[in-house]
């Protein structure tokens, strides 16, 4: 029998960004190295392997993102006990969008996500270390 999906990604990203911040790429990238900001890249680590890293962005590999936020947990990150904005990023803006809403809910604020996600940050200039040749 197949499954029938009621609730697809479209409608979750859309109720996501009705929720938190989404932020255009040039304020995304005016937050770079602030002390009062932290950018969150939720991707993959296969993706910053082959796609290089913001500088100074904390790497919080989106499966782990409950776990690393709940300070209950075995695996809580001490990144997210402090009082700063947290602006989180993907590839595209579309996991980041969730990514936002889900910390949000968890009780962590502020939250925003980038709009466009590292595409749009590398497309935009912004600062980006390469990813590590591989011997």
């Amino acid at each position: 029998m197949p499954q029938d999906i009621s609730l697809g990604y479209k409608a979750m990203i859309e109720a996501a960004e009705r929720e938190v911040e989404t932020l255009p790429i040039d304020q995304a990238i005016a937050l770079a190295g602030r002390p009062d900001t932290v950018l969150v890249d939720i991707r993959d680590v296969r993706e910053l392997e082959r796609e290089g890293r913001v500088p100074g962005a904390f790497h919080c590999p989106r499966g782990m993102l409950e776990f690393w936020l709940d300070p209950a947990s075995p695996y809580h990150k001490p990144v997210f006990n402090q009082d700063k904005k947290y602006v989180f990023f993907c590839a595209g803006g579309l996991r980041s969008a969730l990514a936002a809403q889900t910390a949000q809910r968890m009780g962590l604020k502020p939250v925003a996500h980038i709009q466009g996600g590292f595409g749009a940050w590398k497309k935009a200039g912004g600062p980006v270390e390469a990813p590590a040749k591989k011997d």
